[in-house]
């Protein structure tokens, strides 16, 4: 039987203190989403009030992760397909433009989009960050986001094959150096988190030559020098990091043992 083919799309975004990006954002999906839901971690900043300016779905929820937090967001969709959008993320005009065309012929099977990241006010275009290809248009009812601790991963039933859109979502990721740093190292905590969880263990020298590998992979081989001083800095922050990250294994294997 062919599977009936849909020309809705409800745009899904989770937030928390975003007022700086939800509006440009949501302003970029309003003529391609049929439906805008905004799933809120309870901000503190005016992220609610520009929501409900703008008219979309406001709701609010206790974070209970970000594989959870988008699954109970998609469960909230009108309409079977998604968009699966971050708060810092918004198509440009190309990707808008494809958007409404395959809306037009009726969506079937999965899309991926191509993000093209903004650093600080730099467009990155190499240091291992570009191409940057996410599958995010896909049907809610078999589909799923897996993953404990961090970067969740989407499911399909069926693994289907995406259809690569033409365009960008533009990802504008940190405003300034230190807001990377935080963010990286969040991120490495977590992996440590996950790594020791199971069972995975570092040598004291771990750290240091995962830093010099990263350092040297995003810089040097993934070509970071032609993103100019961004992408010294991008490399530079993603070993200091990755030190980081291997330090705090050691530290939960040593808890781990002691107990």
């Amino acid at each position: 039987m062919t599977q009936k083919k849909e020309h809705q799309i409800t745009a899904t975004i989770i937030t928390l203190n975003e007022e700086r990006n939800i509006g440009r954002c949501i302003d970029a999906l309003l003529p391609v989403a049929d439906e805008i839901i905004v799933l809120d971690a309870f901000s503190t900043d005016r992220t609610p009030a520009i929501c409900k300016a703008k008219g979309v779905r406001f709701e609010q929820r206790k974070w209970q992760g970000y594989s959870a937090s988008k699954n109970y967001l998609n469960s909230l969709a009108t309409h079977n397909y998604i968009f699966s959008v971050d708060a810092d993320e918004a198509p440009d005009s190309k990707l808008q433009s494809a958007l409404l065309a395959i809306k037009k012929e009726g969506l079937e099977g999965i899309y991926a989009v191509n993000r093209l990241t903004n650093y600080c006010g730099a467009w990155i275009k190499h240091s291992g960050w570009y191409p940057d290809i996410k599958t995010r248009i896909f049907p809610r009812d078999n589909s799923r986001w897996e993953g404990q601790y961090v970067h969740e991963e989407l499911v399909v039933d069926g693994n289907p094959q995406p259809q690569l859109l033409p365009g960008h979502l533009h990802h504008f990721s940190y405003y300034n150096f230190e807001e990377h740093r935080a963010r990286a190292d969040k991120y490495s905590r977590l992996t440590a988190q996950k790594m020791a969880a199971s069972g995975k263990k570092a040598s004291a020298i771990k750290p240091y030559l995962s830093a010099l590998g990263r350092w040297i992979s995003m810089y040097l081989i993934k070509k970071g020098i032609l993103d100019g001083r961004m992408g010294w800095h991008i490399a530079r922050i993603s070993a200091l990091s990755n030190i980081l990250k291997y330090k705090e294994l050691r530290r939960l294997n040593h808890e781990q043992s002691a107990t």
